[in-house]
Protein backbone atom coordinates (compact mmCIF):
# COMPACT_ATOMS: atom_id res chain seq x y z
CA UNK A 1 0.00 0.00 0.00
CA UNK A 2 1.38 3.39 -0.96
CA UNK A 3 1.69 6.20 1.53
CA UNK A 4 -0.50 9.17 0.73
CA UNK A 5 1.58 12.31 0.74
CA UNK A 6 -0.07 15.49 1.91
CA UNK A 7 0.55 18.66 -0.05
CA UNK A 8 0.40 21.91 1.84
CA UNK A 9 0.04 25.30 0.21
CA UNK A 10 2.92 27.72 0.26
CA UNK A 11 0.87 30.14 2.36
CA UNK A 12 0.23 27.44 4.96
CA UNK A 13 3.93 26.61 5.14
CA UNK A 14 4.91 30.25 5.57
CA UNK A 15 2.30 30.79 8.29
CA UNK A 16 3.42 27.62 10.08
CA UNK A 17 7.04 28.78 10.00
CA UNK A 18 6.03 32.21 11.26
CA UNK A 19 4.01 30.71 14.10
CA UNK A 20 6.83 28.37 15.10
CA UNK A 21 9.30 31.27 15.13
CA UNK A 22 6.97 33.35 17.30
CA UNK A 23 6.39 30.59 19.82
CA UNK A 24 9.84 29.02 19.62
CA UNK A 25 8.52 25.49 20.10
CA UNK A 26 8.50 23.51 16.85
CA UNK A 27 7.05 20.33 18.34
CA UNK A 28 4.08 22.05 19.93
CA UNK A 29 3.24 24.09 16.83
CA UNK A 30 3.50 21.00 14.59
CA UNK A 31 1.19 19.09 16.91
CA UNK A 32 -1.35 21.95 16.99
CA UNK A 33 -1.36 22.20 13.19
CA UNK A 34 -1.53 18.43 12.74
CA UNK A 35 1.66 18.21 10.71
CA UNK A 36 4.86 16.25 11.07
CA UNK A 37 7.55 17.94 13.17
CA UNK A 38 10.20 17.07 10.57
CA UNK A 39 8.19 18.84 7.86
CA UNK A 40 8.04 22.01 9.92
CA UNK A 41 11.76 21.82 10.66
CA UNK A 42 12.42 21.43 6.92
CA UNK A 43 10.15 24.38 6.07
CA UNK A 44 11.98 26.52 8.62
CA UNK A 45 15.29 25.58 7.05
CA UNK A 46 14.01 26.45 3.56
CA UNK A 47 12.63 29.74 4.86
CA UNK A 48 15.96 30.62 6.48
CA UNK A 49 17.75 29.87 3.20
CA UNK A 50 15.24 32.02 1.32
CA UNK A 51 13.96 29.10 -0.72
CA UNK A 52 10.40 29.04 0.63
CA UNK A 53 9.02 31.44 -1.95
CA UNK A 54 6.77 31.18 -4.99
CA UNK A 55 9.64 31.92 -7.33
CA UNK A 56 11.59 28.92 -6.10
CA UNK A 57 8.59 26.59 -5.99
CA UNK A 58 7.85 26.97 -9.69
CA UNK A 59 10.20 24.82 -11.71
CA UNK A 60 11.62 26.76 -14.62
CA UNK A 61 14.34 24.23 -15.32
CA UNK A 62 13.47 22.46 -18.60
CA UNK A 63 15.81 19.56 -17.84
CA UNK A 64 14.05 18.85 -14.55
CA UNK A 65 10.65 19.07 -16.22
CA UNK A 66 11.78 16.62 -18.91
CA UNK A 67 13.15 14.27 -16.25
CA UNK A 68 9.84 14.29 -14.38
CA UNK A 69 7.91 13.69 -17.61
CA UNK A 70 10.17 10.77 -18.57
CA UNK A 71 9.91 9.19 -15.12
CA UNK A 72 6.13 9.34 -15.31
CA UNK A 73 6.17 7.87 -18.82
CA UNK A 74 8.49 5.08 -17.64
CA UNK A 75 6.14 4.15 -14.79
CA UNK A 76 3.18 4.01 -17.20
CA UNK A 77 5.18 1.86 -19.63
CA UNK A 78 6.17 -0.56 -16.85
CA UNK A 79 2.53 -0.85 -15.79
CA UNK A 80 1.44 -1.57 -19.37
CA UNK A 81 4.21 -4.18 -19.72
CA UNK A 82 3.15 -5.94 -16.52
CA UNK A 83 -0.48 -6.01 -17.65
CA UNK A 84 0.51 -7.49 -21.00
CA UNK A 85 2.64 -10.17 -19.31
CA UNK A 86 -0.33 -11.21 -17.19
CA UNK A 87 -2.60 -11.26 -20.22
CA UNK A 88 -0.19 -13.52 -22.12
CA UNK A 89 -0.11 -15.88 -19.15
CA UNK A 90 -3.91 -16.00 -18.95
CA UNK A 91 -4.39 -16.61 -22.68
CA UNK A 92 -1.65 -19.25 -22.86
CA UNK A 93 -3.37 -21.23 -20.08
CA UNK A 94 -6.63 -21.27 -22.03
CA UNK A 95 -4.96 -22.54 -25.21
CA UNK A 96 -3.17 -25.47 -23.70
Amino acid sequence: MKKIRKNYSLEFKIQAVSLSEQRGNVSLVAQELGICKESLVNWRKLHKEGRLTKEKQISSDPIREELLRLRKELEETKLERDILKKAVGIFSKRDG
